[in-house]
């Protein structure tokens, strides 16, 4: 009777995954393992793939060795890269290239690119040279380049047929390309002329020719743009396809919106995490020793910044002795910048992100958030002393502490914005190195502008 409730819980596609990896979980336990994998692989492989990646790793092995052959190349293309990673080292070249045949080409290249050199070549060999070769094009470009991106599977017609031969080549096919919403228009030498819209072609007369109909006024991706100002053109452009073009002009292949949901989802995840000192694609049920050694090192980086702001604080532990008050008050002021330097520093990272900050509006960038944080330093500096003098009845201990929030607040704005430009003009992720930084700057101002000026004052 369970098991009847389980599979009628995988017929409802709407159900959450947490439902489905219950019912699962539920079927595995009583060891009726014939119907989880008929429930498993009545699933599409996208919820394959998230189901696997909701698993323990235990279970995540018996789950991956019940899905059947021919959609393995499928629910490991949706796998993150930790996970794609673990499967493909246990396998073989051969096995690779078999699991991997029939993906497009662009999905074999993200699949294969991180994999070591030995096993690319391999793989490579095991295939056919059509194949081979396309798959060859493609990882011959950085994989964060449009080039990395790039699918060879395009249709072409030239200018001078006429739209019902066009009509005609196209139902000779079983079926055309995923996401194919242009025909691509290119000359004897493969030089891209201009595109052929599916809309336009199945309303015009067919004796019309292509040249006819077809759109000039288009926009071409180089090769080798970076993969985050080809997604900013599909979101600008609401393109569901576009053509990919070399120096000369010559047409490579195209790219689909569904890639560019995969760059947006990857440039999303690696932003959130890094900020945490996290890999984008970490597994969430990696073994304890992957994981702990991954987080090694930023926690490593962390204790030391955190030394060089205990340094500060020792240097008045004589004015600390004496003013005790200064102990309970002087986190708050680290506390302060740091809030306000992650809120600037995040809104920036995410202009970044998108495009929108150059050197023509960097400096007015600056100068707004030291606005911003003028007023807020002031509102809260005022209301911080307040307490602070009726708490501890010290006026003079009240300014001091308005004073060092105005300068600690100030000094985060002002990191806020020019970490993350610093950062990436050295070619470093300001995610990932941005918040060590900048939790240190804050942390010795805040210590620093508080303590010295208790210092001077008592």
């Amino acid at each position: 009777m369970e098991i009847l409730v389980a599979e009628n819980l995988f017929q409802d596609k709407t159900l959450l995954t947490q439902d489905h990896l219950r019912a699962l979980t539920d079927a595995l336990d009583s060891g009726a393992f014939v119907q989880v994998r008929r429930m498993l692989n009545h699933l599409p492989a996208p919820t394959i793939a998230h189901l696997l990646e909701s698993s323990p790793i235990k279970t995540r092995e018996v789950l991956w060795k019940m899905v059947e052959k021919d959609n393995e190349g499928e629910v490991l293309n949706y796998l993150n890269f930790d996970i794609q990673t673990d499967i493909l080292n246990k396998l073989s070249p051969e096995e690779v290239a078999s699991i991997t045949e029939g993906l497009d080409t662009d999905d074999i290249a993200d699949i294969l690119q991180n994999l070591p050199e030995k096993v690319i070549y391999g793989v490579l060999h095991a295939m056919d040279a059509q194949d081979r070769n396309r798959l060859v094009a493609v990882l011959s470009y950085p994989e964060d380049s449009a080039g990395g991106l790039l699918n060879t599977d395009t249709i072409t017609v030239r200018r001078s047929h006429t739209l019902d031969v066009v009509l005609r080549y196209l139902r000779r096919h079983d079926e055309i390309p995923e996401m194919t919403d242009n025909i691509l228009v290119v000359d004897r030498d493969d030089i891209l002329l201009g595109i052929l819209p599916l809309r336009k072609l199945l309303v015009s007369d067919p004796d019309q020719t292509v040249e006819d109909v077809m759109i000039t006024d288009f926009k071409a991706i180089p090769v080798a743009m970076d993969q985050k100002e080809v997604a900013h053109l599909f979101e600008q452009m609401d393109w569901i396809s576009a053509p990919v073009v070399d120096e000369a002009g010559k047409l490579l292949g195209r790219i689909t919106i569904d890639d560019i949901v995969d760059v947006i989802r990857e440039e999303s995840d690696h932003s959130i995490k890094s900020m945490a000192g996290l890999g984008a694609a970490e597994d969430t049920f990696a073994p304890v020793l992957r994981t702990a050694r991954h987080r090694a090192v930023w926690l490593g980086i962390n204790l030391i910044t955190a030394f060089v702001a205990s340094a500060v604080i020792s240097q008045f532990s004589a004015t600390i002795d004496k003013v005790v008050a200064l102990a309970v008050l002087m986190s708050i002021v680290a506390s302060m910048g740091g809030i306000a330097g992650n809120q600037t520093q995040t809104m920036i990272i995410r202009s970044m992100a998108l495009g929108q900050i150059g050197s023509t509006n960097s400096m007015w960038l600056m100068k707004r958030e030291i606005a911003v944080a003028t007023i807020n330093s002031l509102l809260w500096g005022f209301v911080a002393a307040a307490v602070t003098v009726w708490w501890f009845n010290d006026m003079t201990l009240g300014y001091i502490f308005a004073a060092a929030m105005v300068i600690n607040l100030m000094t985060a704005a002002l990191s806020g914005v020019f970490l993350p430009l610093a950062l990436r003009s050295i070619n470093i992720d300001p995610a990932l190195a941005g918040g060590v930084i900048l939790t240190t700057i804050t942390d010795v101002t805040g210590f620093l502008s508080f303590l010295g000026l208790a210092s001077f004052f008592y």
